[in-house]
């Protein structure tokens, strides 16, 4: 054996902002929010008023099945939206060969024993299965000319027949040694759908099921029977092409209260039986269906899931190409570098960062732009919705998106409530779902320890009593009132603290940061302010910055989760600053000093006029003294957009709202000469051009300052090579570049 290190290529490392950088730009890999593995029980009209109810069992990867009623009252079941076939067939096919163990799953019939006194007894009830006559038959096959045995049955007397008298004969002379009777005492019309399955079925033995379904799926015959159960086995229970994930097992065992062991990432037997248990309740009304936009329903696919399937894309294709090469290469001697092509899995990777549509362009106009830009849930990209097909529903507000998903930022177009913002506080958990935070209420009094805070996602939430975060409380955390305002899923009831289970940790935990940001967001138009949160995110940094009057408290936190300043690590001392660089000299214990491998006195290089993604400048300002002591994460900069550590977006100018001469008509905004004169809201924006010197046919261009019917007032800021000095100004339509390219006698003809 030979073993080989083999580099299969880089990964894009993430930064400690959260961004990614491709090709000298910083990118954002944006969350989707999709419909989350597991089964989905859903209803829809036919025609004729009709109610038909359906399961969907969605899979991370492997194919779809649907069971669904149609308007006989018959249960077939779909693979992948397009065979289609009884259920009763795929349960023989899974082990529930004949009508009686299908009928014993529902516990629909009773066994009787033949012989004439049994059989008199129950003349007058249904049949619940056929009668089968079976013999074995041989005959000799033309081609090999062996002698093959085949098992024939013959149907005597088919099922829901009443028996009679002259029944009777018939029985005993099959040789059949049980028949099944429909149990008296069940309620029989909740389970008629079984029954009508039944008879459509065209299938009496495992073996025919599993040929039915072979031919419905491949419109051929199988090779043997043998090939014929694996394709159906390798369908939904063959690790190796079906897989439900933790999330989707999680989400069956939870509907259908089950408890298979979550290690089990197929479905099994039971998960197919409960299924259609279920779906016999709905019809019988006495279950509910599912709602899709409950966010129960729908989970965050972050960065590192999104990357880690296209990762295992980029394995299978790899190991396609390895299996490949060996059968090509039969029995030469080869080492694993010769098999394995590494280009397939970085080509992939790149392919991602590259041109995935949620791999965007990082939003670099402030820090608040940058923050919700990396916050953002998105139900578009590949596997989820697109634009033309989303309806009302989805992009609507759902009730449960109360502190996880904001109900006010969100684009105005055609993207409207396909993206969203997460909540200020919410968080997603390891199986992808929101999480909210909720104070615990006991008895009327609300834990204020900070034990007392519990994160819920919308599943958990459902049918707790939660009341609002601004209620009124005793120093030890009882309510002061005797009747709370609350919210119970779509509810809002008034009712006694003593029915509460849980308080809102906060009033603004139900809008994203945009919409915290705003004062007094409750006395805001919804409509304005959805524009407010997303104008904000358009302040341009401005070159002399100013913190707000009124803000509403999370201003500096927000500066500082940003990551566009720079902070102290731990707690230490100012030891060096000046306009470019801050040295920290960090408090260290003789312990910590001496295992470190690093120097507890750092270095920070204080950006200066850098230009992000929006042509914006980053040109950042020292706010600590020397010798001033820090404390962990405090700011130490200022500069984009931020003063003293806070975000400082605009200007406190003083507005009057008033009519002057007509100037203002039609939304127009009458400015005192002074804003422009003191340069209150100027902005620095730096851009780059580059020019390519190329050699042509007639010969080589070159860079001169001299370049002809040009005046020398237009040049004369351009150096010998014809490039503009540094801290020239310019003023529209001058030249940064000189360049002259040689021009040939005549024009040259198409054929050139």
């Amino acid at each position: 054996t030979v073993i080989q290190d083999v580099f299969l290529g880089p990964i894009p490392y993430m930064t400690d902002k959260a961004t990614f950088v491709i090709n000298g730009a910083e990118r954002v890999i944006v969350s989707q929010l999709h419909r989350s593995p597991g089964v989905f029980f859903g209803q829809n009209m036919h025609a004729n008023g009709t109610k038909l109810y359906s399961a969907r069992i969605i899979p991370f990867r492997g194919s779809w099945i649907e069971f669904a009623t149609d308007i006989n009252n018959v249960m077939y079941a779909y693979i992948d939206r397009k065979k289609k076939l009884p259920v009763t067939t795929l349960l023989r096919a899974i082990g529930f060969e004949n009508d009686k163990s299908i009928l014993e799953i529902f516990n629909l019939a009773e066994d009787i024993k033949v012989n004439k006194v049994n059989l008199k007894k129950v003349v007058g009830r249904k049949l619940a299965a056929r009668v089968l006559k079976t013999w074995i038959e041989d005959f000799v096959d033309e081609d090999t000319g062996e002698v093959v045995s085949i098992e024939r049955n013959e149907v005597i007397i088919d099922r829901e027949t009443v028996l009679e008298q002259k029944h009777i004969d018939e029985i005993i002379e099959s040789g059949v040694q049980n028949i099944l009777l429909h149990k008296e005492e069940i309620n029989q019309s909740d389970y008629s759908i079984i029954y009508n399955t039944l008879q459509k079925d065209p299938s009496n033995s495992e073996k025919e099921a599993i040929l039915y379904i072979y031919r419905q799926l491949r419109n051929a015959d199988p090779a043997d029977d043998a090939s014929a159960r694996e394709v159906i086995n390798n369908l939904f229970f063959s690790e190796k092409r079906y897989d439900l994930g933790d999330v989707g097992r999680y989400r069956i065992n939870k509907k259908l209260n089950l408890t298979t062991d979550t290690n089990i990432k197929v479905l099994t037997k039971e998960d197919i039986i409960e299924i259609i248990k279920y779906l016999i309740e709905l019809i019988n009304s006495k279950a509910d269906v599912d709602d899709i936009d409950h966010l129960s329903n729908r989970r965050v696919r972050t960065v590192g899931e999104q990357l880690s399937n296209q990762f295992a894309i980029g394995l299978t294709r790899m190991s396609r190409t390895i299996r490949e090469r060996m059968n090509v290469r039969d029995n030469e001697v080869f080492t694993p570098i010769d098999l394995i092509n590494a280009k397939t899995i970085s080509s992939v990777i790149n392919t991602f960062f590259g041109t995935n549509a949620l791999s965007q362009f990082m939003d670099q106009t402030n820090p608040l732009a940058e923050i919700t830009h990396k916050r953002r849930m998105s139900a578009l990209g590949p596997g989820g919705l697109s634009r033309e097909r989303a309806g009302f529903e989805v992009r609507d507000v759902h009730y449960t998106h109360y502190g996880r998903l904001c109900p006010i930022e969100t684009p105005e177009g055609p993207n409207i409530g396909l993206i969203s913002s997460l909540c200020i506080y919410a968080k997603i958990n390891e199986l992808g779902f929101i999480e909210t935070p909720y104070r615990k209420v006991k008895d009327s009094k609300v834990d204020i320890s900070k034990n007392g805070i519990i994160y819920l996602t919308a599943e958990e939430e459902e049918g707790k009593i939660i009341a609002q975060g601004n209620a009124l409380l005793n120093n030890d955390g009882h309510f002061v009132r005797n009747k709370v305002k609350s919210r119970q899923d779509a509810d809002y009831p008034v009712i006694e603290p003593v029915r509460v289970h849980l308080m809102d940790v906060a009033p603004q935990q139900i809008a994203s940061i945009a919409a915290s940001l705003i004062p007094f967001l409750e006395h805001d138009d919804a409509n304005r302010a959805l524009m407010g949160s997303n104008m904000m995110r358009q302040a341009v940094p401005l070159l002399r910055t100013e913190a707000p009057i009124v803000g509403t408290g999370i201003e500096r936190q927000l500066v500082k989760d940003s990551r566009t300043q720079i902070t102290a690590e731990d707690n230490g001392i100012i030891d060096y600053v000046d306009a470019t660089t801050i040295r920290v000299l960090y408090n260290r214990t003789e312990d910590e000093e001496f295992v470190s491998f690093e120097s507890a006195l750092k270095e920070y290089a204080i950006p200066k006029f850098r230009k992000t993604n929006q042509n914006m400048t980053i040109d950042l300002r020292p706010i600590c003294k020397k010798g001033q002591h820090v404390t962990r994460g405090q700011i130490l900069t200022e500069g984009y957009s931020t003063k003293n550590g806070e975000l400082a977006l605009g200007k406190n100018l003083l507005v009057a709202y008033m009519p002057w001469k007509g100037y203002n008509y039609e939304d127009a905004i009458v400015l005192n000469e002074r804003v422009v004169r003191e340069d209150l809201l100027t902005s620095v924006h730096v851009e780059e051009y580059s020019l390519e010197v190329r050699e042509t046919k007639r010969g080589v261009e070159e860079l001169t300052s001299d370049i002809p019917n040009v005046s020398e007032e237009a040049t004369k800021d351009l150096d010998e090579n014809g490039i503009i000095r540094i801290g020239a100004r310019v003023r529209p339509g001058d030249i940064l570049i000189g360049k002259i390219t040689p021009k040939g006698e005549s024009d040259p003809s198409p054929e050139e």
